[in-house]
């Protein structure tokens, strides 16, 4: 079967990957109606394309935190990869390296940041969970800085494990022949089998769910690195995380995964702007599936976007040759999407470009008073 688009690596992954796992990657809070709705919300908003413009050279290249990346389409963190493939965050490091952007790898990786970092060059994110022994968050801060790593992505909204419904189900937890590689010296690599989710016994155990802002302060004392604040969809909390020192914030749900019936990233995104006042970047997460969604992102402001799991499928699929098609098909549909609009850099990407719902009320309701 030809690929032609990032949704039909969904399809086949299911047919390779035990029930356990593909449920585990592909599941939702609870109803999933926030997972839909990650979806359902880009086709909500519509283009406003402009003709007539000269697009026989396009430029995607951007710059995050100061390092410069080919397109704004960067990996999010993902747990547990060597699930979908024997090479897992090994293979998705290269394949992000070889497409010149930013792999963020997850906490609960199954390859140690200094396996990643032996992968050879590449700009790279740690995401962090704060776990209750603060020891353990220094540890891992260190290695991570010693391994080359460029910012921490803090993931703010798991206080508390969302109930993902099919984990309970499947009594999901990490396969015997694996391990989370960054805590397999400290006796905490492994998940113990429940009757619930061994994960949720896992978050549950370790980590804290006293964080709060002032700990955000606190991390700013025990690493060097910008500390970009994951799990923003308030303005309210945006000028918070500014206050407390962010240095980026990514506008996240945790993939629908955590509180359902939040809205889809994409609805959140402006008013997460305006919070942050131009102060910081703020990025985007959530529903990603086309080069067409990207584009979006950016006309209603993001600097950029991390994809998830397009990037498990994609592995599950074909390993690191399938996350690179996948990166390639996304890059390669946002230049399409800026050349028919009418853009040949990512600045000429515009509020104007595009038409949100909110738009349509408006303009409707401008119509009935005229």
């Amino acid at each position: 079967m030809e690929i032609t688009n990032v949704s039909e690596y969904e399809a086949l992954a299911k047919q390779r990957l035990p029930k356990m796992v593909y449920d585990y990657y592909s599941s939702g809070a609870e109803d999933e109606w926030s997972l839909k709705e990650n979806r359902e919300a880009f086709s909500r908003i519509l283009f406003r394309p402009r003709v007539l413009i000269d697009v026989s050279n396009i430029d995607m290249s951007t710059t995050v935190l100061g390092f410069k990346i080919s397109m704004p389409i960067m990996i999010a963190p993902s747990a547990m990869q060597k699930m979908a493939h024997p090479e897992g965050e090994l293979a998705t490091a290269r394949a992000a390296s070889a497409a010149e952007t930013i792999m963020t790898l997850s906490s609960w990786s199954t390859c140690s940041v200094e396996e990643v970092n032996s992968t050879g060059p590449g700009i790279r994110f740690f995401q962090l969970y704060v776990y209750k022994d603060r020891s353990i968050v220094r540890q891992l801060l260190r290695r991570a800085e010693r391994a080359g790593f460029k910012a921490i992505a803090l993931t703010v909204d798991t206080p508390k494990l969302g109930r993902r419904e099919a984990d309970i189900k499947n009594r999901f937890t990490l396969p015997p022949s694996l391990t989370l590689k960054n805590f397999e010296d400290l006796d905490l690599g492994k998940m113990d089998k429940t009757n619930d989710s061994g994960l949720a016994a896992y978050v549950a155990g370790q980590v804290d769910c006293s964080l709060s802002w002032k700990d955000v302060e606190w991390l700013q004392t025990v690493t060097s690195l910008p500390i970009v604040v994951k799990g923003v969809l308030t303005t309210h909390a945006a000028r918070l995380a500014i206050e407390a020192g962010a240095a980026g914030i990514i506008v996240s749900n945790h993939g629908a995964r955590q509180l359902d019936y939040v809205p889809a990233t994409i609805s959140c995104l402006e008013e997460v702007i305006k919070g942050a006042q131009g102060r910081v970047p703020v990025f985007l997460d959530g529903g990603v599936r086309r080069g067409t969604d990207v584009f979006k992102a950016l006309a209603l402001g993001a600097s950029g976007v991390f994809i998830g799991r397009p990037v498990l499928f994609s592995l599950a699929v074909d390993g690191e040759a399938g996350v690179r098609k996948m990166l390639q098909m996304l890059r390669d549909e946002l230049e399409l999407t800026m050349a028919l609009s009418g853009c040949t850099s990512l600045k000429e990407i515009t509020r104007n470009h595009v038409v949100t719902e909110a738009d349509k009320y408006r303009l409707s309701w401008l119509s009935s008073q005229i």
